[in-house]
């Protein structure tokens, strides 16, 4: 099949808009008629080459927030079906390890790589994935609301359910509230009962952050960071870093209570920061790092969504041609919550 789509041949280089030929899926795998993509900060790093920076496997479609329709189904696929609606797991897992079979899909003994960095992903109008990195989506969620829900809103839920294990009464900072992920897990962590202040450098995310249930907390220096209007004179039972820099993560160790959970989720290459074992032992603290989520995770993450408790915040929805200002608002650090783009509208 002959298409048309946005390929990279250089990591870190431009978009270029080209024809291709998508194949006939093998044995195994899917073709996915894309309805639309999401666009955030992911995409971004994924173009840089910052996951993985093999020139072997250029060109390369990018784009892992996939919603679509199941178009063609190879030998020995039984788990979809034609006209099956489907979103992406990002991972490319195998299926078959001990923490696969396990439900810990993230964790995957022999991961291959990644959606939209070793294969081809929702730049394009159709790609081809394993059968096995499709996951159900309910028919009622319109597609460009539902490209948040493979990462930006399963990415939370698995923070606030496994790993930081939020519950009523805690005191939750997320640090780069305002952005794709930081939005929903601003909704997800006072969905699981917490107290939120949502840490944000730009001021035009602040309504976003107090529509999603977060106080908003200026975080342009982190030498003046005043959480008082978050809970009072109280220290933070969770600190839920999303900018990764040395200066937030060591604040983050620094403010938490005694008791308290830090969470790590950035993998930037050469910040590093300097701990004191005998402060965390004496505060009893726990670093958390969190890796994406499991595929029972976007189920549930679509439920979600699908029953009303939690909202995507897909803001800027364009065709294919306008990809390029969406980058440009997210490198401009003025895109609330997610962006995404339509195919098949």
């Amino acid at each position: 099949m002959k298409v048309e789509g946005y390929r990279i041949h250089q990591w870190g280089g431009p978009l270029r808009w080209e024809a291709f030929d998508v194949p006939d899926p093998q044995a195994g795998e899917i073709r996915i008629r894309v309805e639309a993509c999401g666009i955030g900060l992911t995409v971004l790093n994924c173009i840089r080459g910052d996951l993985a920076n093999d020139a072997a496997r250029l060109p390369r479609v990018p784009g892992h927030e996939i919603v679509g329709t199941v178009d063609a189904v190879g030998a020995e696929v039984m788990s979809c079906s034609v006209g099956q609606r489907v979103m992406a797991y990002f991972y490319l897992v195998c299926g078959a390890c001990p923490a696969c079979l396990s439900g810990h899909d993230s964790l995957c003994r022999n991961l291959t790589g990644w959606v939209g960095v070793h294969r081809d992903g929702g730049y394009a109008p159709y790609t081809v994935l394993p059968a096995r990195n499709a996951v159900a989506l309910p028919g009622n969620i319109a597609a460009a609301q539902a490209t948040a829900i493979p990462d930006a809103i399963a990415t939370p839920l698995h923070v606030c359910k496994t790993r930081a294990r939020i519950q009523p009464g805690d005191r939750v900072v997320i640090i780069g509230a305002g952005g794709g992920v930081g939005i929903h897990m601003v909704e997800m962590a006072a969905l699981f009962g917490g107290r939120v202040a949502g840490l944000e450098a730009s001021e035009s995310k602040f309504d976003a952050i107090r529509r999603m249930g977060g106080t908003p907390i200026d975080s342009r220096s982190f030498d003046g960071i005043d959480l008082t209007p978050a809970w009072g004179g109280q220290s933070p039972t969770v600190v839920i870093d999303l900018l990764g820099s040395h200066a937030s993560l060591e604040w983050g160790t620094r403010v938490l209570a005694l008791g308290g959970r830090l969470v790590v989720l950035t993998t930037f290459r050469g910040v590093d920061v300097v701990m004191s074992p005998r402060d965390i032992v004496l505060r009893e603290l726990t670093i958390l790092g969190s890796r994406y989520a499991s595929k029972a995770e976007l189920a549930e993450s679509a439920e979600l969504v699908a029953a009303g408790k939690i909202h995507p915040i897909v803001s800027q929805v364009v065709p294919p041609g306008e990809i390029a200002q969406v980058h440009r608002a997210l490198q401009d650090g003025v895109l609330i919550g997610r962006g995404a783009v339509e195919w098949h509208a």
